[in-house]
């Protein structure tokens, strides 16, 4: 069942989102070489509780697998979402997401946005900018009246065209109440299909695309997901609310 939210609950998922960009906003600015994804962890874990709001995913289940560890989702370069938090040392030229959920007042925010560790290839900076691109283009097709698929549709045609594949495995989601809701929002489908899309409705679009094939594959920790081929992956996202028919981006600061 699609959640259509009140103006009172829209208010403090408003307030979540707020942590969560600006917390993604601190960590982009302490990305550098040398640095490790469990500093970057801490930083983000401080910040959000000094927010008085929780990190939604340390301790998240799905599908049986232990809580996840970490406060943030950190992926490295084959890595597409999911990496947990470590000693791992960031180092030039990689590129590494940073995916962020924040919990307050018994309400959600979800963003994530990748970063290049020091100077990248250019084949490396076009998979970022044409993965943020798609986003935006999918978040324009969040229109009171479209469906869900429309959204679908326009990150797909973008991403291919630009000689990129769209994970397939993974989605994105309703997002408020819980920290995953319906609808699913695929990154690739057929526009005019799907359910309709509402005033009300807060939606979190995450394109995660892939510089090689679509496929993928779980690492042996149990959570990371990781490019089948070993390509680079990239992923960026917003909740989003349709408000007065149009979509506005609450995941920015």
């Amino acid at each position: 069942m699609i959640l259509i939210k009140s103006k009172k609950e829209i208010d403090y998922i408003r307030e979540s989102c707020r942590i969560v960009a600006e917390t993604l906003q601190l960590l982009k600015a302490k990305v550098k070489p040398g640095i490790t994804t469990l500093e970057l962890d801490k930083i983000a874990e401080d910040y959000i509780r000094s927010n008085n709001a929780l990190p939604a995913f340390k301790g998240y289940s799905q599908g049986g697998a232990p809580g996840f560890p970490g406060s943030i989702c950190s992926s490295v370069d084959d890595e597409v979402v999911h990496g947990i938090p470590s000693s791992r040392t960031l180092k030039v030229g990689e590129i590494v997401s940073l995916d962020i959920g924040v919990l307050k007042s018994g309400f959600f925010g979800d963003a994530a946005l990748t970063v290049a560790v020091g100077n990248i290839s250019d084949d490396k900076t076009k998979l970022m900018e044409v993965t943020e691109r798609s986003l935006q283009l999918g978040i324009e097709q969040a229109i009171a009246g479209n469906k869900v698929h429309d959204i679908s549709n326009a990150v797909q045609v973008y991403v291919e065209a630009n000689g990129f594949s769209i994970v397939r495995d993974l989605c994105g989601h309703g997002v408020g109440k819980f920290l995953h809701e319906d609808p699913s929002i695929p990154n690739f489908g057929r526009k005019g299909t799907g359910p309709k899309l509402k005033n009300g409705m807060t939606l979190a679009i995450e394109p995660m695309v892939n510089a090689g094939k679509y496929d993928v594959i779980t690492a042996k920790d149990g959570w990371t997901i990781i490019t089948a081929d070993g390509s680079t992956s990239a992923h960026f996202e917003h909740t989003i609310l349709i408000n007065n028919n149009l979509p506005e981006i609450l995941t920015i600061c």
